[in-house]
Formats: C-alpha cells, structure tokens, sequence
C-alpha cells in the first residue's frame, strides 16, 4: 500500500515521520499501534515494506489482530 491508501483506508495518522529514503507512519487504535514503514519500491513509489505493531504498553502483538481492531473502531471492513 502506498501513503495515501493507508490514510484512505485506516484515517489520520497519528505521526508521519520521514526517516531518510523512508517515511514511517503510525495508526493508534483502542488497544494497539500500528507502525507502516514506506521505502520507494518499483517506479520510485514508496509502499509498505515492513510493519510494527505493539500494545498500548509497548510489547510487541499481531500486527493482523491490531489492523482489525483499528478496522472495527473505525467501522472499515
């Protein structure tokens, strides 16, 4: 996924940082974050290459469980 697909599908982010050649983008949800991490792939366009996801208190949980919970506080399915 690109940035702007991120931010189509999961809302405002809640930081959007440029880290060199990469931007990191994070979503929070009611019990988890979710980190997306974008390099520039094929054709320069940056996409997700890799993803975080932790709990309010910091450790580490299934990223798939924390997208679906962001999902459902969003009402996305």
């Amino acid at each position: 996924m690109t940035a702007g697909e991120l931010i189509e599908h999961f809302g405002k982010p809640r930081l959007q940082v440029r880290e060199g050649e990469g931007t990191k983008i994070q979503f929070a949800g009611p019990n988890c974050m979710l980190d997306f991490y974008l390099y520039p792939g094929q054709g320069g366009v940056p996409r997700v290459s890799h993803i975080d996801a932790r709990n309010l208190q910091g450790a580490d949980v299934n990223a798939q469980s924390c997208v679906y919970a962001i999902e459902s506080a969003r009402g996305v399915r």
